[in-house]
């Protein structure tokens, strides 16, 4: 293939790798384990040139080096019964400039069934050539053992490649198919009118081809495509039935040129990499600024069946139009429209039938320009009266050019059975939302803007597009497939209301059922209360009409920009408030220790248990949270609010505290227990420490049963209220002790309290300041999954918290029963009274 030469110097000259755009191989089981029910998508390889390339003494013949890599985009990749991701050949060899002809010769380490590591010795032979155009992009060859008797049996190798990065232009490709002929030739037979198709502005050709990625069409056929006889643009009749799905995936384009090369497949969808010569076609386009229509020649993939060495792309008698219609209606919300079409005739082979294919998800399409027409207007008017309703003074519903009247709603019937969907709104009057490109999954709710300006009073035009996402069975019926419900109607900003006809595509056929009518009511953006969303959906024909399902109703929860404000100021003076809470429980729990090395003799009245809740909190907030100090595991809210760096940065300040925290307990828990060991006279100590623990666990755990009769749920929030009231055990081991020692410093048990409780004054701060719709769950300080946190609980909380902390100074100050009646009292002077000698 080509003659072996002596490498000379290295050169200048660079490989064109070609990008792997679809590719195939057969052959090869014994050491790719390939079997007959191994999927296309499963069977990958990749081709890697070498950086380096040296020249030889033959002109046009350079040295170079490859990898030949096998690997499969299914879960696994087996390697005789090991489970590996790939299969590497390492190659070294010459290729020929001039003829486009590779030989290598190399190896790679296999393991047999025995499990011995074997050498595989094989060579590679392709067809790899320097110019490209849409004939020779396509790259084949075979891989063939050099062993005697042969380790594996050849594999045939298949890849059409791109040899350019999307938008980028190649200087080694040659556009051959779109010409001046092909531009008079490309015309679908159907006369549209300019005006009826949106244009491209200059240089926007490659960026508007390659922003929608891999469009995926819905083919539509002619009424007589009952069979595949003249109906597939496949070149074959023998397949089981007429693909439903197209994908066009723009690989190469080159503004200079208006020139954009294509790989379309049809099928179920886009099988990334996997090529079936037999489903899919290659082509070129170019923009028909006279017609505001993309003109595309496709070819197909020809001699695949038997070797792929001698597959080849040919027959180039397949056209599409493709264009981006200016108008859309209630009934035709299609932003991409095109044809397929031989230029065949009805006698030769190959020859098959028009067919129409839109885009499948109804997105509006990145070209500016697009209007809607406006048809039920009327119908909407007699069917809603947009009167006044009597409304909270000062209530300011969103304004219709304000982002907020996107939503997400869960839609039910009388049975309990709902589902849930999208709504977003894609036209005002005559002004449309755009997609922000630079919006993310995250934030449904920030990703439209509006083109233009309205100065509009009253109810307006307003449409939708309506997508269920998830579907249960007695609701399914309003619904088919992606393409959900388009509605168009009246939006009143003054009152928040909705009323809408609405079109929904039937299953069957291409008919619609527009006798739909939708009815929405938007919560006041000012409202401090929750935003609750209401709405219906109802069908406007008779109960015996075969299209009629019953009424259903629409609830959800809107969030508004000005809630997004409000959160992200209410975040910020959380993130305050967390670093102020733990940096004094810091100081609380020091002032402690500094208390009891100057009175080391209190150290064995401190309840052993109450230290050991103090301490077991703050580890458990260290083990939920660990991973905030060593990766950015953070929630899809810091990505909506912008300030995911200042989250991350405080996040593992706030850690660090609390680890510090924890020490420091630990520190205490040890000194008092070490205190408790080393005194030989405190007998009396443990015995109430035991009674108080006693006690102690008999309301822990009668009050946990009944939380987890309750709800499960609130089983970690029962945690935090335990914690609530650290001071409990304490409380008890005074009373059966009858201590009246300072065992507790004043600012450690006082200024521990207002630590604990101050989550409970703040939460009664932010339901009266800040919006009660949260970020799903973007709490940083007094977390209501943590602990109970309510109207009732804040009060009863901090009530019972502030009740404690004077007991304990009572307690301290008139001895551990003084909060008990008087009878208990006389019992505690009476067991102080000295025991008197009988012989005084």
């Amino acid at each position: 293939m080509v003659p072996e030469s002596t490498p000379t110097t290295p050169s200048t000259t660079t490989f064109p790798y070609l990008m792997p755009v679809l590719v195939k191989y057969t052959g090869g089981d014994r050491i790719l384990n390939n079997t007959n029910n191994s999927s296309e998508s499963e069977k990958y390889f990749r081709f890697l040139p070498g950086q380096n390339i040296f020249e030889t003494n033959t002109s046009g013949v350079y040295k170079i080096e490859a990898s030949l890599i096998f690997q499969s985009l299914g879960p696994y990749f087996y390697v005789n019964r090991t489970r590996r991701n790939s299969l590497e050949f390492k190659f070294d060899g010459f290729w020929s400039q001039y003829s486009g002809k590779l030989c290598m010769v190399g190896s790679a380490s296999w393991h047999s069934n025995a499990g011995n590591l074997i050498n595989l010795d094989a060579v590679l032979k392709l067809n790899y050539p320097m110019n490209l155009t849409i004939f020779n992009s396509l790259i084949t060859g075979k891989l063939e053992s050099l062993a005697s008797p042969n380790d594996f049996e050849p594999v045939s190798l298949l890849e059409f490649g791109s040899s350019s990065y999307y938008q980028y232009s190649s200087s080694n490709y040659q556009y051959s198919l779109v010409t001046g002929k092909f531009d008079s030739d490309c015309h679908s037979g159907i006369d549209i009118p300019r005006n009826q198709s949106l244009g491209l502005h200059h240089g926007s050709l490659c960026y508007t081809m390659n922003s929608r990625g891999n469009d995926v069409f819905n083919l539509e056929y002619l009424n007589e495509c009952s069979s595949l006889k003249n109906c597939t643009p496949l070149g074959k009749d023998d397949n089981d039935e007429l693909p439903s799905e197209m994908t066009l995936n723009a690989i190469q384009c080159s503004e200079e040129q208006h020139r954009v090369q294509y790989v379309i497949q049809f099928g179920s969808g886009y099988q990334y990499l996997a090529l079936d010569p037999n489903t899919a076609l290659v082509g070129e386009g170019s923009w028909d600024e006279k017609k505001n229509q993309l003109c595309i020649v496709a070819c197909r993939f020809l001699n695949s069946t038997d070797s792929l060495e001698n597959a080849r792309v040919g027959d180039c008698s397949i056209r599409l139009s493709l264009r981006y219609p200016a108008f859309w209606t209630i009934r035709n919300r299609t932003s991409i429209l095109g044809q397929i079409w031989t230029n065949k005739t009805a006698n030769e082979s190959g020859y098959f039938n028009r067919i129409t294919f839109r885009n499948r998800d109804n997105s509006m399409a990145v070209v500016s320009g697009l209007r809607y027409e406006y048809t039920v207007t009327e119908k909407v008017r007699k069917s809603c009266h947009f009167n006044k309703p009597v409304t909270k003074k000062g209530n300011r519903y969103p304004k219709w050019n304000s982002n907020d009247l996107a939503f997400r709603m869960s839609v039910g019937d009388s049975t309990g059975n709902h589902y849930w969907s999208y709504a977003t709104p894609s036209f005002f009057d005559d002004q449309n939302y755009v997609l922000n490109p630079f919006s993310t999954p995250t934030s449904i709710y920030d990703t439209t803007e509006v083109e233009g300006k309205s100065t509009h009073h009253g109810p307006l035009n307003i449409t939708y597009a309506i997508w269920s996402y998830q579907t249960s069975s007695a609701t399914s019926v309003i619904f088919n497939s992606t393409l959900g419900i388009s509605a168009e109607g009246l939006y009143d900003e003054e009152t928040g209301s909705v009323c809408m006809v609405g079109c929904r595509k039937l299953s069957t056929g291409e008919s619609m059922d527009c006798e739909l009518l939708l009815k929405f009511q938007f919560p006041p953006v000012n409202a401090i209360e929750e935003g609750k969303f209401r709405g219906s959906i109802e069908s406007t024909r008779e109960e015996t009409d075969p299209l009629y399902f019953k009424h259903l109703k629409a609830t959800g929860w809107v969030y508004y920009r000005e809630d997004a404000e409000r959160s992200v100021q209410r975040l910020d003076l959380e993130i305050v408030m967390v670093l102020i809470s733990y940096t004094l429980a810091c100081v609380f729990v020091g002032l402690q220790i500094f208390y009891v090395k100057k009175n080391p003799q209190v150290l064995p009245f401190a309840s052993l248990f109450m230290l050991v809740i103090l301490t077991l909190g703050h580890m458990v907030t260290l083990v939920l949270n660990f991973e905030a100090l060593f990766q950015g595991n953070h929630k899809r809210n810091n990505v909506l609010l912008g300030s995911r760096g200042w989250l991350e940065v405080n996040e593992v300040v706030v850690r660090a505290v609390t680890m510090v925290a924890f020490l420091l307990h630990l520190r205490l828990l040890q000194l008092a227990f070490s205190a408790r060991l080393g005194d030989e006279n405190q007998k009396g100590i443990w015995v109430a420490e035991k009674k108080a623990l006693f006690v102690s666990t008999t309301l822990y755990v009668s009050g946990l049963l009944l939380a987890l009769f309750l709800n499960r749920r609130n089983l970690i929030s029962y945690g935090g209220l335990v914690l609530d009231g650290f001071l409990l055990p304490q409380i008890l081991l005074n009373i059966f002790h009858i201590s009246k020692e300072n065992a507790l410093s004043h600012p450690f048990y006082i200024g521990t309290t207002c630590v604990r409780l101050l989550p409970h004054v703040y939460d009664l701060y932010r339901a009266h300041n800040f919006a009660r719709v949260q970020l799903d769950g973007a709490y940083l300080f007094a977390n209501p999954y943590v602990d109970f946190y309510s109207l009732t609980w804040d009060v009863v909380i901090s009530c019972g918290g502030v009740l404690f902390a004077v007991f304990i100074y009572l307690q301290q100050r008139f001895g551990g029963r003084c909060i008990l009646g008087r009878r208990f009292r006389e019992v505690e002077m009476y067991e102080k009274v000295p025991v008197t000698s009988s012989e005084q």
